[in-house]
């Protein structure tokens, strides 16, 4: 029977969830691999600041370590936050009877500036942990307090990766260059006295515990069997988009977002299948809905979340739209991303505004419609083709963005039902948003005074 990959984080726990092992056990289930965790330290900590510290007794941290690796073993391990002299050399002594690869995160300071390794400790890390590491993985300030080197460029953080290297015994060390100045972000490896460089762009982005999610990810990739160099080419790319869909929480440095590598996957197909049950919704009431499908034909569409909605392409649709067929509606292509172009963009901009209105479907406009909306107590609000600026009417798809927003901004709120009466060529138009597809096909049928039932559509 096969394996899973088993990851062994040795660190420190952060209060708020960004960093120490709470980012490295999200990191080692992102990317498939067990995790398990030998607690160095608590720490009482939010984005802002650390409010105290209480150090784990050593003889405590090794009992974790021995418990995990006697019974369920260990691919590879990481260690993060080592507050204490007391600490390393229990956990260095240690991990000298075991062979696992060993990725050791030099945890100095926090992202708020506090300092999580006391003075007392950098020389029993060199001394204990570093001559066991497999790679050593410090930022720009760690490599200049291990290396005694200042760092101000690519050259410089060779020179330091190498010293760390050479005067303490680790196999391998990679520079994080988070912290050097570039218009890319590049991190230097040096190994079996070689130097590779890895860039990529800078980005904005959440950046509290970049360190530890990223040395989790190698440690992750190691225990899956990958060698070192693609190891850190697989963390590199899964750092690169924890940073960019990072959680935007708290007050201070917001939190990466070790799960962004999953989590996109994931919600496509939630989308995919709530589309499904939005047309099934649909043709089941055919008849009803088919007098209100406009010559262009209808869609309905819904986006992923923020912050994956960036563009149509983040957006499901009906390929082909839905069509009258005689006395009912017909289906024309499967359901995929990037399906629709207009819809997509009206469902983008209501986003901007209101991130729950993810979906929505069009119909062709009628008062009786707009009354009946108002009846209900549903939001309306409207826009006039006519008053749109010529140098966005002769964009294609331009309207829709101007003609949302204009909408939006009449009643300042999202609407659940947006119309306009037309232009000269272009057809009445109602659209319909929901916080789903099934939410905005919902609302249409009660807008076409159809009483839904139970039935595969809800």
């Amino acid at each position: 029977m096969a394996r899973v990959p088993r990851a062994l984080t040795i660190a420190g726990s952060d209060s708020g969830g960004g960093a120490g092992i709470e980012a490295d056990l999200k990191t080692f289930a992102a990317l498939g691999v067990y995790g398990m965790a030998a607690v160095t330290s608590i720490t009482a900590q939010n984005t802002r600041e650390v409010r105290a510290v209480h150090d784990v007794p050593p003889e405590i941290v090794a009992s974790q370590i021995e418990a995990v690796v006697e019974d369920i073993g260990v691919d590879a391990a990481k260690t993060g936050m080592l507050s204490n002299a007391g600490i390393i050399e229990v956990v260095g002594k240690l991990l000298r009877k075991y062979d696992f690869p060993l990725v050791v995160d030099p945890v100095m300071v926090a992202k708020s500036g506090a300092s999580l390794l006391r003075p007392d400790a950098v020389e029993a890390l060199g001394k204990y942990i570093l001559p066991r590491a497999f790679l050593v993985t410090p930022n720009r300030m760690e490599a200049e307090r291990l290396s005694g080197l200042a760092i101000r460029h690519v050259n410089d953080a060779k020179a330091a990766a190498k010293k760390i290297s050479d005067e303490y015994g680790a196999n391998a060390v990679i520079v994080k260059g988070g912290h050097i100045a570039g218009e890319f972000s590049v991190d230097v490896l040096y190994v079996e006295g070689k130097f590779r460089e890895f860039s990529a762009p800078r980005i904005e982005g959440c950046f509290h515990g970049t360190g530890c999610s990223f040395s989790a990810a190698i440690a992750a990739m190691i225990a899956r069997g990958h060698g070192l160099e693609d190891a850190i080419e697989e963390a590199k790319r899964h750092i690169t988009g924890a940073i960019r869909y990072g959680h935007k929480v708290g007050g201070g440095h917001c939190p990466v977002n070790p799960m962004a590598s999953l989590e996109p996957d994931a919600e496509r197909w939630r989308v995919i299948q709530n589309v499904k049950r939005a047309v099934v919704l649909l043709k089941r009431y055919g008849r009803a809905v088919a007098p209100h499908v406009p010559e262009v034909h209808m869609n309905v569409v819904m986006a992923l979340p923020w912050p994956y909605a960036d563009d149509v392409g983040s957006v499901a649709g009906v390929v082909g739209r839905i069509s009258r067929a005689r006395d009912t509606i017909r289906v024309n292509g499967p359901i995929a991303f990037g399906a629709s172009r207009h819809l997509a963009r009206a469902v983008l901009t209501a986003m901007r505004h209101d991130a729950r209105y993810r979906a929505a479907l069009n119909a062709l406009y009628s008062k009786e419609i707009i009354d009946r909306a108002a009846s209900l107590g549903l939001k309306v609000s409207f826009y006039d083709r006519r008053e749109e600026p010529p140098h966005l009417k002769s964009v294609e798809g331009g309207t829709v963005g101007w003609g949302v927003e204009t909408a939006i901004k009449r009643i300042g709120a999202v609407p659940d039902v947006i119309y306009h009466e037309g232009d000269w060529g272009k057809e009445p138009m109602i659209n319909v948003f929901g916080v789903d597809a099934v939410d905005a096909a919902t609302k249409l049928l009660r807008l076409i005074g159809v009483h839904i039932g139970r039935g595969p559509g809800r």
